[in-house]
C-alpha cells in the first residue's frame, strides 16, 4: 500500500485496540512458553524453576531471550504479525507507508516493549488513548497495528 493510499484510507483504516492486541499477547505469551519451557526442563530439570539465577547459563539465555527476540522480529519482517495477532486477523505495518515493518522498525518495536513496560505497563495502556491505537513501543518504531 502507497502512502498515498495510506492517505486515501485514513479515517477508515481500523487500527486494533488494547484488548485485542492483549488478547494477541497472551495468545503469543502461551505459546512461546509452550516451546521454551519443555525445553529448558529437559535441559535443567525441576532445578531450573526454583532457581533465583535470572539467567542460568549460555543454552538459559539463547532459549529465554534470543529466541523469543529473533522469532518475533521474524514473524513482524515475513508475516507482519505473530500468531496472537494473524489469529485476530490484525498485523503490524509501517504508520506512514502500510507496509511490512522493516528489520530496523522491528528491533526498535522489540526493545520499545520494555519501555511501554515503565511505568507500570503505562506504554501499553497508552493504546487506551491514543487515536491510531498506538502504544509507546510503535511510537517509537513508527509502526501501527491494524485490521486485514
Amino acid at each position: 500500500m502507497s502512502g498515498t493510499e495510506m492517505e486515501k484510507l485514513g479515517s477508515s483504516q481500523e487500527y486494533v485496540g488494547f484488548w485485542a492486541r492483549c488478547g494477541a499477547s497472551i495468545i503469543d505469551m502461551i505459546l512461546m512458553i509452550a516451546i521454551t519451557f519443555p525445553i529448558l526442563h529437559m535441559i535443567y530439570g525441576s532445578q531450573y524453576w526454583y532457581s533465583e539465577e535470572l539467567i542460568m547459563g549460555l543454552p538459559d539465555f539463547i532459549i529465554s531471550w534470543v529466541f523469543p527476540f529473533v522469532a518475533t522480529i521474524m514473524f513482524w519482517i515475513y508475516k507482519s504479525a505473530t500468531p496472537g495477532k494473524m489469529v485476530l486477523k490484525a498485523k503490524v505495518v509501517d504508520a506512514k507507508t502500510g507496509n511490512i515493518p522493516t528489520v530496523q522498525q522491528s528491533v526498535i518495536r522489540y526493545i520499545g516493549y520494555y519501555i511501554s513496560l515503565l511505568p507500570i505497563g503505562l506504554g501499553f495502556f497508552w493504546i487506551g488513548w491514543d487515536k491510531k491505537k498506538q502504544a509507546w513501543h510503535d511510537k517509537l518504531a513508527g509502526t501501527v497495528v491494524i485490521r486485514q
